[in-house]
């Protein structure tokens, strides 16, 4: 009698130890940790502006005896709003299905991580397409290949670029223009990598380092060269194909990079760059805006597990900003 292969006595089932998703992590995203996240209440309503220039103008004069006090008022700008505009997404898990998951899956969880995974992207990709382009921030910058103009510079890719120089020049413009200097530097993944080894900012870095070591020019060593409270990567990727086509993954942030300003938390009278609006009244919201709820949907006999956001994503005060497109090539 022939003796049993391995294949006919054993039936593979899922280890138990690991499961393989491509999940991004969570820290490749940036959007909610550039500006301050303001959780309101109300779906829409008005905030204020005051004239920068009022703050910063010297009025004061010599006063004689038996005379008033110069003075003069705050203009106020009331008309801004903004509006959180609602997202949703959704996952059904059919009886079917769920009676023969085997461990380690769980049907639940798997569905709350993917749903949340599909929040981070479209979160990422529309903070993108409100901060990191041009014509939103008072001052644009270009990177050019060679002989750099006005409102240009060498792009940083080139060894005799100055990208030191370069940001240092923003945020003193920055400065000058509002009184407040840019803390954080937003960068895309391909403009990192390139400053990462950019000779300039290498050597600035070098000193100090171990002898015969490398020089590790990391996010946090890279702020304190700049003098910045915060270097952000942009690390997310996108699939731009449709469900069935060939994926195109490409990072979500360009070639680009913003300096801008930003409180230590939101409050009356604190300027900013920009700002998230949450709307947290909606029943059920989280913190951030963000609920996920299960509910029956009988008639296809399902369990339906759906993720909803709502926010709105606003440049405040875009003289806060400055902005570098097609910083390397």
């Amino acid at each position: 009698m022939p003796t049993p292969s391995r294949a006919t006595v054993h039936v593979n089932r899922p280890l138990t130890m690991i499961s393989v998703a491509f999940l991004q992590a969570q820290t490749n995203f940036v959007a909610d940790r550039v500006f301050p996240q303001l959780n309101v209440p109300k779906r829409s309503d008005r905030y204020f502006l005051y004239d920068r220039g009022e703050f910063n103008r010297d009025d004061m004069k010599e006063r004689a005896p038996g005379t008033e006090a110069a003075g003069g008022d705050i203009s106020i700008d009331n008309t801004p709003t903004y509006f959180a505009r609602y997202y949703s997404y959704k996952r059904d898990i059919d009886d079917q299905v769920r009676e023969n998951y085997d461990e380690p899956l769980n049907p639940d969880t798997e569905a709350t991580t993917y749903l949340t995974h599909k929040a981070l992207i479209r979160k990422e990709r529309l903070w993108v397409t409100k901060f990191l382009t041009t014509g939103i921030w008072a001052t644009d910058v270009t990177g050019v290949a060679a002989a750099p103009g006005a409102s240009q510079f060498l792009q940083w890719n080139n060894p005799a670029s100055d990208p030191i120089t370069d940001i240092r020049a923003g945020k003193t413009a920055v400065l000058e223009s509002t009184g407040f200097e840019p803390n954080v530097l937003v960068l895309g993944k391909r403009v990192w990598d390139v400053l990462v080894d950019h000779p300039d900012i290498v050597g600035r870095i070098d000193r100090g380092q171990t002898p015969g070591g490398p020089a590790m020019a990391q996010t946090q060593n890279l702020a304190a060269l700049l003098e910045l409270e915060e270097v952000l990567v942009m690390k997310a990727i996108h699939n731009s194909a449709a469900e069935g086509q060939t994926n195109v993954h490409a990072f979500i942030g360009g070639k680009v990079a913003l300096l801008a300003y930003r409180p230590q938390s939101p409050g009356l009278m604190v300027p900013s760059a920009g700002y998230t609006f949450n709307w947290t009244g909606l029943s059920g919201s989280g913190p951030g805006g963000t609920r996920i709820k299960k509910f029956r949907m009988e008639p296809i006999e399902a369990d339906r597990v759906e993720i909803s956001m709502a926010f709105d994503q606003r440049v405040i005060a875009n003289a806060l900003g400055y902005f570098f497109a097609t910083a390397v090539a």
